[in-house]
């Protein structure tokens, strides 16, 4: 039976201890955070190449929570065992992936062996973080888990997309000869609190250049689709892939396509700017199309977001401001 599409079984949480590593990461510190409220002890863990200690500054002291710095791509140690381990180590964004491309490259591959390894030591559940990037600049539309991609392996982004295809084929193959309890969820593009304003991503990029009043960088003509899911969302749809009993891939995102001019205009109105659009040249193998068919995480997941683009970039753009006004 194809487990990506087997009944899911929902009864496992709350995990009495929880690893996530990347977990001083954008994503990563909202799942630290929902666990820690799921009642799970947590290990955060994270290099900070990416990430940082003041994502997770509102958990220090916490019961519960330990923050350990350590590079995944080596092994690693969280002192007690996991019922859950959550792999969401990566560079994520363009900017960071580019500037670090053997790193990403290596917690694709050897950090999420490592993961792996922890995983099946303790006999716990362990959740892949892979990407709608695997699936490259999509000739089909919208994406479902069964369509193979079309990504070029040599381009400029091939060093996430691969480490994040490597990364599905070993989470699959430690599950088939090593009986470990494996599931992978592919992310589509996630947005909120906590991200980097110079990360090089639409969302935290148009809400700082806004803030600022100064032109939104708006690539191409602005044409190209995303679809946008809030993080909570996205968060909630991983707990819900960790309770269950799926191997997957499955598909977390928003169905909802925006363009990216229509993106660009909507964060200028919900921030009250007078900023203009400009255009510049867009990006070597940047897809022109990105939407998620999330019909396996509706109907197996019981999954789908609730918090629409308005909502969502309204309080992504809250969040950015009162960080700016200090």
């Amino acid at each position: 039976m194809d487990t990506a599409t087997a009944t899911a079984t929902v009864s496992r949480p709350p995990w009495e201890h929880a690893v996530v590593t990347g977990g001083a990461g954008f994503v990563g510190s909202h799942l630290c955070t929902a666990l820690l409220d799921q009642g799970a002890s947590v290990t955060c863990v994270d290099d900070f190449c990416t990430g940082s200690a003041e994502n997770v500054a509102h958990l220090t002291g916490r019961p519960g929570f330990t923050l350990l710095q350590a590079d995944v791509t080596k092994p690693f140690e969280v002192g007690r065992a996991a019922g859950l381990v959550l792999h969401f180590a990566s560079p994520a964004s363009p900017s960071d992936y580019l500037r670090l491309p053997l790193h990403t490259l290596e917690t694709g591959s050897l950090g999420t062996r490592n993961a792996l390894a922890l995983a099946h030591r303790d006999g716990a559940r362990f959740i892949l973080a892979s990407t709608s990037e695997v699936y490259g600049d999509p000739q089909q539309h919208p994406q479902n888990e069964r369509y193979w991609g079309n990504v070029n392996p040599v381009g400029p982004r091939s060093v996430y997309d691969e480490a994040k295809r490597f990364g599905e084929a070993l989470t699959v193959a430690v599950a088939a000869e090593r009986g470990t309890d494996t599931g992978i969820v592919r992310l589509f593009n996630t947005y909120g609190p906590r991200m980097r304003g110079y990360d090089g991503r639409a969302v935290p990029t148009f809400v700082r250049q806004a803030l600022a009043g100064e032109p939104l960088t708006v690539t191409g003509d602005g044409l190209q689709t995303r679809s946008l899911a809030y993080v909570d969302d996205t968060v909630r749809g991983i707990l819900a892939m960790a309770a269950s009993d799926l191997r997957g891939p499955v598909n977390l995102g928003n169905p909802a396509e925006i363009t990216m001019l229509e993106l660009a205009r909507t964060v200028i109105s919900l921030a009250g700017s007078r900023s203009a659009v400009g255009f510049i040249d867009r990006p070597t193998d940047d897809p022109a199309v990105r939407c998620p068919d999330i019909t396996l995480a509706r109907g197996k997941l019981q999954w789908e977001p609730r918090v629409d683009a308005v909502e969502g970039l309204a309080r992504t753009i809250a969040w950015f401001r009162e960080r700016q006004n200090g």
